[in-house]
């Protein structure tokens, strides 16, 4: 039997936990969404989400991984054997492949614009958004060259995944965390000193409670919970490689803090340089690879800000895409008693070819556009963050509740915390409201899609 590997130290886990949590959604979507649905009062509804929602599955799952020292499928086994609770943690294998598929090709597009902009690609752009979006959708669109960076990227996911939980993961958020948190801190001072850079402060963070609707809150709701890879079995791997002398209490906390911090850093990065150039600040997503790389040239230094905003986003996408394959690997690692060699090589190979297709949906493969009206790379996108994670976070909690039993959890929750006093009470109704929240999210998007009409949104 192979010995499980663990972490070198706590702080390598929290770091490396945080990592998986810090991903392009944090750099673009938090800021967007904050800016334009209260600014500071969203901030306040997402952190009491975050807390009341993301905290308990959070520690849930870490929980379940110490515990059995499993990833999710022989983790789900372990405590109900001869049960189907596995299939939660087949789900959650099925979600991260489903996620890496399209999450790499976005990497590797994050990739190609830090190498642009580091040999002045963005020099012709500047002051000319609809020159970009061409750009930007001519590339996306292309059958080669986008699939040429992706490729490059899940490369990188590989070779750390290759090299071990200690030895890669570990090794690897241990240099890239700090240097997303240095590369932001530069970016911010740097948009701050702009003209009008200062205004972005008051776009994120002052209080407008008449913009804070029931679908604000919604999106407060949904996005905590994304923001920490749940659902996937990611926490779950993670926590597989923890020993029984890590606070999970305060893990959690560091990570949810971390997490939090880099997405309001981004949006003041980002938003001091949209406002200082006078560029719209709801660009959405086409913000990042369409509206900035037309302001960075406009900037003194702009092919090193530009370049290092995008190096930024890879070591985001990077730090999230690792985990996402871990889990894949600890999959076949564990259950299938492959090589980790084996498994990364092989499996990350596997993923990399589905996100090919991804890739070229957005081009010449658009068979399942015309079938679908809908690309393979959206609608693989649109099953996971609407169906598939939410419903293993839910299913995390009530198998929390109803079959492991609150006893129980509580039990191995504590250990590593010094005098620990536990509230029973709390901890299930905190996953109660966990499980209804999350359920309801997908119970919203299911009368969505009958209806047209969500119940709320």
């Amino acid at each position: 039997m192979q010995k499980r590997e663990h972490w070198g130290s706590k702080m390598g886990f929290i770091l490396a936990a945080s990592g998986s949590a810090v991903g392009l959604g944090n750099i673009w979507k938090y800021p967007h969404m904050a800016g334009e649905n209260g600014g500071a009062a969203f901030t306040i509804v997402y952190l009491i989400c975050i807390l009341v929602v993301g905290l308990p599955l959070v520690i849930g799952e870490f929980v379940i991984g110490r515990k059995t020292q499993l990833s999710p499928v022989g983790a789900f086994e372990s405590i109900a054997p001869k049960s189907n609770w596995k299939w939660v943690g087949m789900l959650g294998v099925a979600s991260a492949f489903v996620i890496l598929a399209f999450y790499g090709v976005v990497g590797g597009w994050t990739l190609r614009y830090a190498f642009l902009s580091l040999v002045g690609g963005f020099s012709e752009l500047a002051g000319n958004p609809e020159l970009a979006g061409e750009q930007f959708n001519t590339f996306i669109s292309n059958s080669i060259n986008p699939i040429f960076w992706q490729i490059i990227f899940m490369g990188f996911t590989m070779i750390v995944i290759v090299q071990g939980v200690k030895g890669g993961i570990e090794k690897w958020t241990k240099v890239m965390m700090p240097a997303i948190f240095i590369i932001l801190v530069l970016l911010m001072i740097r948009g701050l000193t702009l003209p009008n850079g200062t205004k972005a402060l008051e776009f994120l963070f002052q209080p407008k409670f008449e913009d804070l609707t029931a679908s604000s809150i919604v999106l407060a709701l949904g996005h905590a919970f994304f923001t920490l890879s749940l659902g996937m079995g990611t926490m779950i791997t993670y926590g597989s490689y923890l020993r029984n002398d890590q606070n999970l209490l305060s893990s959690a906390l560091w990570i949810i803090f971390l997490d939090t911090l880099i997405a309001m850093m981004a949006g003041v990065a980002i938003f001091a340089t949209v406002f200082a150039m006078g560029a719209d600040p709801g660009a959405g997503p086409g913000l990042i690879f369409v509206v900035l790389p037309t302001i960075f040239p406009n900037i003194a230094g702009g092919a090193l800000w530009g370049t290092l905003f995008f190096f930024l986003l890879f070591m985001a996408a990077l730090t999230s895409a690792i985990s996402i394959l871990e889990v894949i690997t600890a999959y076949f690692i564990d259950q299938k008693k492959w090589s980790r060699e084996k498994a990364t090589f092989l499996f990350g190979t596997v993923v990399t070819i589905v996100g090919i297709f991804c890739s070229m949906s957005m081009g010449a493969f658009n068979d399942f556009n015309n079938i679908f009206n809908i690309s393979f790379f959206d609608f693989l996108d649109y099953l996971s963050s609407k169906y598939m994670l939410p419903i293993g976070g839910m299913l995390t909690a009530i198998f929390i509740l109803y079959k492991w039993g609150i006893s129980n959890f509580i039990a191995d929750m504590v250990l590593g915390m010094e005098n620990p006093k536990i509230n029973h009470t709390i901890i299930r109704i905190l996953f109660a409201v966990s499980a209804s929240v999350v359920g309801f999210i997908i119970l919203n998007e299911v009368i969505a899609n009958l209806t047209g009409t969500p119940i709320i949104g």
